[in-house]
Protein backbone atom coordinates (compact mmCIF):
# COMPACT_ATOMS: atom_id res chain seq x y z
CA UNK A 1 0.00 0.00 0.00
CA UNK A 2 1.40 3.07 -0.96
CA UNK A 3 0.71 6.79 0.77
CA UNK A 4 -0.67 9.58 -1.75
CA UNK A 5 0.39 12.49 0.35
CA UNK A 6 1.85 13.45 3.44
CA UNK A 7 -0.51 14.95 5.24
CA UNK A 8 1.82 15.44 8.81
CA UNK A 9 3.74 17.98 6.71
CA UNK A 10 0.12 19.53 4.85
CA UNK A 11 -0.75 20.24 8.46
CA UNK A 12 2.00 22.49 9.41
CA UNK A 13 2.03 24.03 6.31
CA UNK A 14 -1.72 24.21 6.97
CA UNK A 15 -1.02 26.21 10.46
CA UNK A 16 0.91 28.47 8.87
CA UNK A 17 -0.57 29.05 5.59
CA UNK A 18 -26.76 18.10 1.64
CA UNK A 19 -27.50 15.47 4.72
CA UNK A 20 -25.32 13.31 6.60
CA UNK A 21 -25.21 10.12 5.35
CA UNK A 22 -24.18 8.65 8.80
CA UNK A 23 -25.56 6.68 12.12
CA UNK A 24 -25.92 9.07 15.15
CA UNK A 25 -22.09 11.02 15.83
CA UNK A 26 -21.27 9.81 19.38
CA UNK A 27 -17.70 10.32 20.45
CA UNK A 28 -15.99 7.29 22.11
CA UNK A 29 -12.51 6.15 21.88
CA UNK A 30 -11.98 2.88 20.78
CA UNK A 31 -12.20 0.03 23.42
CA UNK A 32 -9.11 -1.78 25.16
CA UNK A 33 -10.71 -4.99 24.21
CA UNK A 34 -8.04 -6.73 22.63
CA UNK A 35 -9.16 -9.44 20.38
CA UNK A 36 -7.80 -8.91 16.64
CA UNK A 37 -8.14 -12.70 15.41
CA UNK A 38 -11.21 -11.72 13.80
CA UNK A 39 -9.87 -8.51 12.41
CA UNK A 40 -10.38 -7.19 8.92
CA UNK A 41 -7.79 -4.66 8.88
CA UNK A 42 -4.97 -3.00 11.31
CA UNK A 43 -4.96 0.79 11.43
CA UNK A 44 -2.24 2.72 12.88
CA UNK A 45 -2.06 6.44 13.03
CA UNK A 46 0.98 8.85 14.60
CA UNK A 47 -0.40 11.11 17.28
CA UNK A 48 0.99 13.90 19.97
CA UNK A 49 -1.94 13.81 22.65
CA UNK A 50 0.24 16.30 24.71
CA UNK A 51 3.37 18.66 24.41
CA UNK A 52 6.70 16.48 24.06
CA UNK A 53 4.56 13.04 23.52
CA UNK A 54 4.36 10.96 20.37
CA UNK A 55 3.22 7.99 19.53
CA UNK A 56 1.67 5.52 17.19
CA UNK A 57 -1.81 4.40 18.17
CA UNK A 58 -3.16 1.07 16.77
CA UNK A 59 -6.57 -0.66 16.10
CA UNK A 60 -7.87 -3.67 14.73
CA UNK A 61 -11.01 -3.29 12.80
CA UNK A 62 -13.80 -5.80 12.96
CA UNK A 63 -16.05 -6.99 9.44
CA UNK A 64 -18.30 -4.33 11.11
CA UNK A 65 -16.17 -1.40 10.94
CA UNK A 66 -15.74 -1.14 15.28
CA UNK A 67 -12.32 -0.61 16.48
CA UNK A 68 -10.47 -2.41 19.82
CA UNK A 69 -6.85 -1.58 20.55
CA UNK A 70 -4.11 -3.64 19.52
CA UNK A 71 -2.29 -5.23 22.17
CA UNK A 72 1.04 -3.23 23.37
CA UNK A 73 -0.66 0.03 21.85
CA UNK A 74 -0.16 3.39 21.59
CA UNK A 75 3.84 2.67 21.07
CA UNK A 76 6.26 5.79 21.94
CA UNK A 77 7.68 7.17 18.69
CA UNK A 78 8.31 10.44 17.30
CA UNK A 79 6.74 9.15 13.80
CA UNK A 80 5.19 11.54 11.93
CA UNK A 81 4.72 9.92 8.44
CA UNK A 82 4.03 5.94 8.05
CA UNK A 83 3.32 3.43 5.88
CA UNK A 84 2.97 0.08 6.02
CA UNK A 85 3.67 -3.46 3.86
CA UNK A 86 2.24 -6.74 4.80
CA UNK A 87 4.88 -7.26 7.82
CA UNK A 88 6.50 -3.64 7.95
CA UNK A 89 5.56 -0.42 8.94
CA UNK A 90 7.77 2.14 8.32
CA UNK A 91 7.77 6.08 9.75
CA UNK A 92 9.81 9.47 8.96
CA UNK A 93 10.54 12.03 11.59
CA UNK A 94 11.62 14.00 8.74
CA UNK A 95 15.32 13.20 9.09
CA UNK A 96 15.40 9.66 9.87
CA UNK A 97 12.92 6.25 8.73
CA UNK A 98 12.44 3.65 11.10
CA UNK A 99 11.57 0.47 10.62
CA UNK A 100 8.84 -1.99 12.45
CA UNK A 101 7.96 -4.93 12.92
CA UNK A 102 4.06 -6.12 12.55
CA UNK A 103 3.13 -9.25 14.53
CA UNK A 104 0.40 -11.47 14.15
CA UNK A 105 -1.63 -9.66 16.63
CA UNK A 106 -1.00 -5.95 14.57
CA UNK A 107 1.77 -5.34 17.79
CA UNK A 108 4.54 -3.34 16.28
CA UNK A 109 8.64 -3.69 17.54
CA UNK A 110 11.12 -1.45 15.95
CA UNK A 111 14.18 -3.10 14.65
CA UNK A 112 15.98 -0.49 12.69
CA UNK A 113 16.82 3.29 12.04
CA UNK A 114 18.06 4.34 8.91
CA UNK A 115 19.33 7.88 9.38
CA UNK A 116 18.99 10.19 5.89
CA UNK A 117 21.44 12.48 5.15
CA UNK A 118 20.80 15.50 7.73
CA UNK A 119 20.96 18.76 4.97
CA UNK A 120 17.10 17.68 4.08
CA UNK A 121 14.31 16.89 4.89
CA UNK A 122 11.93 13.93 4.89
CA UNK A 123 8.19 14.87 3.52
CA UNK A 124 6.37 11.54 3.10
CA UNK A 125 6.88 8.09 2.47
CA UNK A 126 5.60 5.22 -0.05
CA UNK A 127 5.55 1.61 -0.89
CA UNK A 128 4.75 0.05 -4.29
CA UNK A 129 2.45 -2.65 -4.54
CA UNK A 130 4.07 -5.41 -3.77
CA UNK A 131 5.76 -4.00 -0.74
CA UNK A 132 9.61 -4.53 -1.30
CA UNK A 133 10.25 -0.53 -2.57
CA UNK A 134 10.24 2.07 -0.25
CA UNK A 135 10.08 5.59 -1.48
CA UNK A 136 10.69 9.20 0.49
CA UNK A 137 10.09 12.62 -1.05
CA UNK A 138 12.81 14.67 0.36
CA UNK A 139 14.30 18.35 0.18
CA UNK A 140 17.51 19.57 0.07
CA UNK A 141 18.30 22.41 -2.17
CA UNK A 142 15.71 20.84 -5.27
CA UNK A 143 12.71 18.54 -4.78
CA UNK A 144 13.89 14.88 -4.39
CA UNK A 145 12.65 11.24 -4.30
CA UNK A 146 14.78 8.37 -2.62
CA UNK A 147 14.55 5.29 -3.51
CA UNK A 148 15.19 1.83 -1.01
CA UNK A 149 14.65 -1.76 -1.70
CA UNK A 150 13.39 -3.90 1.38
CA UNK A 151 14.67 -6.60 2.80
CA UNK A 152 11.42 -8.44 4.41
CA UNK A 153 13.34 -10.55 6.65
CA UNK A 154 14.97 -7.76 8.62
CA UNK A 155 13.09 -4.55 7.94
CA UNK A 156 16.19 -3.11 6.71
CA UNK A 157 16.63 -0.64 3.74
CA UNK A 158 19.24 -0.25 1.00
CA UNK A 159 19.74 2.82 -0.72
CA UNK A 160 18.96 2.33 -4.55
CA UNK A 161 19.02 5.56 -6.46
CA UNK A 162 16.96 9.24 -6.45
CA UNK A 163 15.37 11.73 -8.87
CA UNK A 164 15.92 15.01 -8.57
CA UNK A 165 12.95 18.25 -9.85
CA UNK A 166 9.69 15.87 -8.40
CA UNK A 167 6.92 17.76 -8.08
CA UNK A 168 7.41 19.23 -4.49
CA UNK A 169 7.85 18.98 -1.19
CA UNK A 170 5.46 16.87 0.68
CA UNK A 171 3.94 15.32 -2.75
CA UNK A 172 4.09 11.63 -3.17
CA UNK A 173 3.54 9.00 -6.80
CA UNK A 174 0.40 6.41 -6.86
CA UNK A 175 0.88 3.60 -8.49
CA UNK A 176 -1.19 2.14 -11.33
CA UNK A 177 -2.08 -1.56 -11.40
CA UNK A 178 1.08 -2.59 -13.77
CA UNK A 179 3.07 -1.44 -10.70
CA UNK A 180 5.71 0.34 -13.40
CA UNK A 181 4.13 3.98 -13.41
CA UNK A 182 3.63 6.32 -10.81
CA UNK A 183 1.75 10.07 -10.90
CA UNK A 184 1.37 13.35 -8.76
CA UNK A 185 0.08 16.52 -9.97
CA UNK A 186 0.46 19.89 -8.79
CA UNK A 187 0.01 23.54 -10.05
CA UNK A 188 2.68 25.23 -8.22
CA UNK A 189 2.81 28.95 -8.92
CA UNK A 190 -0.12 28.20 -11.02
CA UNK A 191 1.51 26.70 -14.03
CA UNK A 192 -0.15 22.69 -13.98
CA UNK A 193 1.83 20.00 -14.36
CA UNK A 194 1.43 16.15 -13.94
CA UNK A 195 4.73 14.17 -13.17
CA UNK A 196 5.28 10.41 -13.23
CA UNK A 197 7.70 7.73 -12.04
CA UNK A 198 8.89 4.74 -14.19
CA UNK A 199 9.73 2.14 -11.55
CA UNK A 200 12.39 -0.48 -12.90
CA UNK A 201 12.34 -4.59 -11.59
CA UNK A 202 14.75 -3.76 -9.19
CA UNK A 203 12.63 -0.74 -7.48
CA UNK A 204 15.09 2.12 -8.98
CA UNK A 205 13.19 5.13 -10.61
CA UNK A 206 13.51 7.61 -13.13
CA UNK A 207 11.55 10.14 -13.81
CA UNK A 208 8.75 9.63 -16.80
CA UNK A 209 8.11 12.21 -19.63
CA UNK A 210 4.69 12.58 -19.46
CA UNK A 211 2.27 14.17 -21.65
CA UNK A 212 0.83 17.16 -20.31
CA UNK A 213 -2.79 16.44 -20.94
CA UNK A 214 -5.68 18.16 -18.89
CA UNK A 215 -9.49 18.14 -18.79
CA UNK A 216 -11.32 20.56 -21.76
CA UNK A 217 -11.93 23.72 -19.72
CA UNK A 218 -14.47 26.56 -20.58
CA UNK A 219 -12.87 28.89 -23.20
CA UNK A 220 -10.71 31.49 -21.96
CA UNK A 221 -9.82 29.34 -18.14
CA UNK A 222 -7.12 26.30 -17.40
CA UNK A 223 -7.57 23.52 -15.00
CA UNK A 224 -5.33 23.82 -12.21
CA UNK A 225 -4.30 19.50 -10.51
CA UNK A 226 -3.63 19.04 -7.41
CA UNK A 227 -2.26 15.37 -6.39
CA UNK A 228 -3.71 12.06 -8.34
CA UNK A 229 -4.64 8.42 -7.25
CA UNK A 230 -4.62 5.08 -9.14
CA UNK A 231 -7.50 2.80 -9.24
CA UNK A 232 -6.38 -1.52 -9.21
CA UNK A 233 -6.16 -1.57 -12.96
CA UNK A 234 -4.61 1.28 -15.59
CA UNK A 235 -6.84 4.44 -14.63
CA UNK A 236 -6.31 8.05 -12.42
CA UNK A 237 -8.67 10.36 -10.58
CA UNK A 238 -7.28 13.30 -10.66
CA UNK A 239 -8.86 16.50 -8.82
CA UNK A 240 -8.73 20.03 -10.79
CA UNK A 241 -10.00 23.20 -9.93
CA UNK A 242 -10.99 26.08 -12.29
CA UNK A 243 -8.92 29.35 -13.01
CA UNK A 244 -9.40 32.02 -15.49
CA UNK A 245 -6.76 34.18 -16.63
CA UNK A 246 -6.12 35.89 -14.02
CA UNK A 247 -5.34 32.69 -11.88
CA UNK A 248 -8.60 33.23 -10.04
CA UNK A 249 -10.64 30.18 -8.81
CA UNK A 250 -13.75 29.85 -10.65
CA UNK A 251 -15.16 27.25 -8.70
CA UNK A 252 -15.13 24.32 -6.17
CA UNK A 253 -12.77 21.48 -7.66
CA UNK A 254 -14.17 19.23 -10.44
CA UNK A 255 -12.48 15.17 -11.02
CA UNK A 256 -11.17 14.28 -13.79
CA UNK A 257 -10.25 10.46 -14.97
CA UNK A 258 -7.72 9.65 -17.19
CA UNK A 259 -6.29 6.18 -18.72
CA UNK A 260 -2.79 4.80 -18.62
CA UNK A 261 -1.27 3.03 -21.89
CA UNK A 262 1.11 0.42 -21.84
CA UNK A 263 3.94 2.98 -22.02
CA UNK A 264 2.94 4.93 -18.98
CA UNK A 265 1.20 7.93 -21.32
CA UNK A 266 -1.77 9.69 -20.44
CA UNK A 267 -5.29 10.46 -22.36
CA UNK A 268 -8.62 11.71 -20.67
CA UNK A 269 -11.93 12.46 -22.15
CA UNK A 270 -12.82 14.74 -19.17
CA UNK A 271 -14.35 18.09 -19.62
CA UNK A 272 -15.97 21.17 -17.67
CA UNK A 273 -19.10 19.46 -18.70
CA UNK A 274 -19.29 15.70 -17.90
CA UNK A 275 -16.63 16.29 -14.84
CA UNK A 276 -18.25 16.42 -11.21
CA UNK A 277 -17.99 18.63 -8.57
CA UNK A 278 -16.77 17.96 -5.15
CA UNK A 279 -18.77 19.48 -1.68
CA UNK A 280 -15.94 18.35 -0.30
CA UNK A 281 -13.30 21.80 -0.88
CA UNK A 282 -13.22 24.84 -3.05
CA UNK A 283 -15.57 27.26 -2.33
CA UNK A 284 -16.31 29.67 -5.00
CA UNK A 285 -15.03 33.30 -3.55
CA UNK A 286 -13.18 30.91 -0.75
CA UNK A 287 -9.08 30.57 -0.98
CA UNK A 288 -9.13 29.04 2.58
CA UNK A 289 -11.55 26.12 1.06
CA UNK A 290 -9.67 23.19 -0.89
CA UNK A 291 -9.71 19.53 -1.05
CA UNK A 292 -6.86 17.69 0.74
CA UNK A 293 -7.12 14.51 0.04
CA UNK A 294 -8.58 11.46 -2.45
CA UNK A 295 -8.31 7.51 -2.62
CA UNK A 296 -9.51 4.93 -4.80
CA UNK A 297 -11.13 1.94 -2.67
CA UNK A 298 -9.49 -1.58 -2.92
CA UNK A 299 -12.89 -3.20 -5.30
CA UNK A 300 -11.99 0.32 -8.04
CA UNK A 301 -15.36 1.08 -7.49
CA UNK A 302 -15.68 3.88 -4.71
CA UNK A 303 -13.53 7.62 -5.03
CA UNK A 304 -13.68 9.25 -1.28
CA UNK A 305 -12.87 13.12 -1.41
CA UNK A 306 -11.81 14.75 1.38
CA UNK A 307 -11.18 18.81 2.13
CA UNK A 308 -11.97 21.64 4.31
CA UNK A 309 -15.63 21.29 4.18
CA UNK A 310 -15.82 17.79 4.57
CA UNK A 311 -15.86 14.32 3.19
CA UNK A 312 -17.73 13.15 0.03
CA UNK A 313 -18.37 9.61 -1.81
CA UNK A 314 -18.17 9.27 -5.60
CA UNK A 315 -18.66 6.44 -7.81
CA UNK A 316 -15.42 5.64 -9.78
CA UNK A 317 -16.31 4.20 -13.01
CA UNK A 318 -12.67 3.25 -14.76
CA UNK A 319 -12.21 5.28 -17.80
CA UNK A 320 -15.76 6.56 -17.56
CA UNK A 321 -17.06 10.03 -16.09
CA UNK A 322 -17.27 9.76 -12.09
CA UNK A 323 -20.34 10.41 -10.63
CA UNK A 324 -21.83 11.47 -7.07
CA UNK A 325 -22.33 8.85 -4.91
CA UNK A 326 -23.54 11.13 -1.55
CA UNK A 327 -23.10 14.24 -0.36
CA UNK A 328 -20.84 15.29 2.77
CA UNK A 329 -21.11 12.44 5.08
CA UNK A 330 -18.60 14.15 7.64
CA UNK A 331 -18.84 18.28 7.44
CA UNK A 332 -15.67 18.45 9.64
CA UNK A 333 -12.36 19.42 8.20
CA UNK A 334 -11.05 15.98 6.81
CA UNK A 335 -7.31 15.52 6.02
CA UNK A 336 -6.49 12.37 5.02
CA UNK A 337 -8.40 8.91 4.12
CA UNK A 338 -8.01 5.20 3.59
CA UNK A 339 -9.88 2.27 2.65
CA UNK A 340 -9.56 -1.61 3.70
CA UNK A 341 -10.42 -4.08 1.72
CA UNK A 342 -14.12 -4.81 3.22
CA UNK A 343 -15.44 -1.84 2.68
CA UNK A 344 -14.70 0.47 5.40
CA UNK A 345 -13.50 3.93 5.03
CA UNK A 346 -11.05 5.48 7.34
CA UNK A 347 -11.18 9.30 7.20
CA UNK A 348 -9.20 11.73 9.96
CA UNK A 349 -9.05 15.22 11.11
CA UNK A 350 -6.88 17.30 12.72
CA UNK A 351 -8.82 19.64 14.12
CA UNK A 352 -11.67 17.50 14.99
CA UNK A 353 -9.07 15.04 16.46
CA UNK A 354 -11.19 12.12 15.32
CA UNK A 355 -11.19 8.80 13.11
CA UNK A 356 -14.31 8.55 11.88
CA UNK A 357 -15.28 4.64 10.34
CA UNK A 358 -17.95 4.37 7.52
CA UNK A 359 -18.91 0.65 5.60
CA UNK A 360 -19.53 1.75 2.21
CA UNK A 361 -21.60 -0.64 -0.17
CA UNK A 362 -24.02 -0.63 -3.37
CA UNK A 363 -26.93 0.15 -0.89
CA UNK A 364 -25.45 2.84 1.12
CA UNK A 365 -22.92 4.03 3.93
CA UNK A 366 -23.29 3.74 6.83
CA UNK A 367 -21.59 4.75 9.93
CA UNK A 368 -19.93 1.67 11.88
CA UNK A 369 -20.40 1.20 15.88
CA UNK A 370 -18.51 3.80 18.02
CA UNK A 371 -17.76 6.20 15.67
CA UNK A 372 -16.17 8.80 15.79
CA UNK A 373 -13.10 8.30 18.19
CA UNK A 374 -11.38 10.36 19.58
CA UNK A 375 -7.40 10.58 18.95
CA UNK A 376 -5.66 13.41 20.51
CA UNK A 377 -3.20 15.24 18.03
CA UNK A 378 -3.91 12.94 15.47
CA UNK A 379 -1.18 13.17 12.80
CA UNK A 380 -1.14 10.59 10.04
CA UNK A 381 -2.98 7.37 9.58
CA UNK A 382 -2.24 4.29 7.01
CA UNK A 383 -4.43 0.69 6.93
CA UNK A 384 -3.14 -2.57 6.62
CA UNK A 385 -5.78 -4.75 5.23
CA UNK A 386 -6.22 -8.47 6.48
Amino acid sequence: MSRRISVFFLALATTFASAVLASAQVTSSPTEKSTTSSAVAYIYLSSSPSSGKNQIDGYSASSDGSLTTIPGMPLPSAAGDVVVNSSWLFASDGKSIYSFSIASNGSLKQVDTLEVEPDGGIGSLFLDHTGTSLYADYFTENNEELAYSIDNSTGKLTYLDNISAGPGFGYVESFVGDNEYAYESTCYQFGPSIYGIQRSSNGAITMLDVNQVYPTPPSGDFYCPWSAVADPTDHLAIAVQPLNGNFSPLGPYQLATYTVDSAGQLSTTSTYKNMPITEAGGETGNPSSYVIDYWISASGKYLAVAGTSGLQVFHFNGAEPITKYTGLIVTDTVDQVFWDNSNHLYPIGYTAQKLWVFTVTSTGVTQAPGSPHTIAGVGSLIVLPK
